[in-house]
């Protein structure tokens, strides 16, 4: 049986190197080592000898099995190569290692955000999301927006037929349908699909009739927070911006709050910073973001009883963020898709 083996194999090894193709390359395989090859007649052959014989038959059918597997891998990776050769040419190596590529970057609007979500999860706040097209009850309604309010007016909101895909159908049959003008929307929805304690934050893409000019868009991008619970008070939402602010800024960071006017808190904030580090702020005080208590209204509006739950809201402009943080003194810059401005933050 040796002898036959050793034909076999002495065999294949003159032959293999005449195979050019593929497809020959299969065809000789099925010859030798297929279902009615050489080399699987003589495996069977074991069958037929004596109980005695039959152990030292296998062993020297898997030695020979063994080259066999060599011979048939090494044509294979021969033929593998000569077809990419042919395929693309002398000129190239393709051994060689390949050019750089140059690498993206995300953009920074969204460098930003990642990072003010960042800080806000390790004091608790998880992600919250919803549609960008709202109906009036999720955008104005619920947050206790008088009918007559100026952000309902055609001249500064994109209302739309189209309904919300969020499956929260209308409250009203003749409830129009709108481009968010907030992300507060997200904290509503948030609300009624959930009983306190909570602790959300919603970053998204927001919508208004403005003007482009160097610091209004009619697009633009928020993050808006919601911390509802027992007990929480204006020291709260003043520790908490402050922590933001610092992390996000330095340690010189500085906020103060400004009685003001929201319809869905109360008492409501303006939020002015200063950062003596900051070539933008510096030291003179500005307006960077609105704040609150949420309004007792609303709270009963979502089914929760004010006198036992309180809560605050705050929301800022992630592009006046990065405006303030990298010292661009134009909004318009960060839609222009220039690679010359993005590609200084990567």
């Amino acid at each position: 049986m040796e002898e036959e083996l050793k034909q076999i194999i002495e065999s294949v090894e003159e032959e293999i190197a005449s195979i050019t193709t593929s497809a020959d390359f299969e065809q000789f395989k099925a010859r030798i080592s297929g279902p009615n090859g050489s080399f699987t007649a003589m495996s069977k052959k074991i069958a037929t000898l004596p109980v005695e014989e039959r152990p030292t038959a296998g062993k020297l059918i898997n030695v020979y099995k063994q080259r066999l597997q060599g011979i048939w891998a090494s044509a294979l990776s021969r033929l593998e190569a000569e077809a990419l050769a042919q395929k693309i040419g002398p000129a190239i190596d393709p051994t060689l290692v390949s050019p750089e590529i140059p690498q993206g970057t995300q953009h920074i609007l969204i460098q930003v955000r990642e990072e003010i979500v960042s800080i806000l999860r390790k004091i608790g706040f998880i992600v919250a999301d919803g549609p960008e097209v709202e109906s009036e009850y999720f955008c104005f309604d619920a947050l206790n927006t008088p009918k007559d309010h100026p952000a309902r007016d055609l001249q500064d909101t994109y209302y739309t037929n189209k309904q919300t895909p969020f499956g929260n159908v209308s409250r009203q049959e003749d409830e129009r349908y709108l481009l968010r003008t907030h992300t507060s929307s997200v904290q509503i929805r948030t609300m009624l699909e959930q009983q306190p304690p909570i602790r959300i934050i919603a970053p998204g893409r927001c919508f208004r009739r403005d003007t482009a000019d160097a610091t209004h868009s009619a697009n633009f991008h928020q993050i808006e927070a919601l911390y509802v619970d027992k007990g929480v008070t204006v020291r709260d939402l003043k520790a908490d911006l402050d922590y933001l602010f610092r992390s996000l800024l330095g340690p010189d960071a500085e906020t103060r709050f400004r009685p003001h006017y929201f319809s869905y808190t109360e008492p409501s904030f303006e939020v002015d910073l200063k950062a003596q580090h900051l070539g933008k702020v510096g030291s003179e005080w500005m307006e960077i973001m609105g704040c609150g208590m949420v309004d007792p209204a609303v709270f009963e509006e979502m089914g929760y009883d004010p006198e036992v739950w309180t809560g605050y809201a705050f929301g800022l402009g992630i592009e006046r963020i990065a405006m303030t943080l990298y010292g661009i003194d134009d909004i318009r810059y960060l839609f222009q898709n220039d690679v010359r401005l993005l590609s200084q933050f990567k």
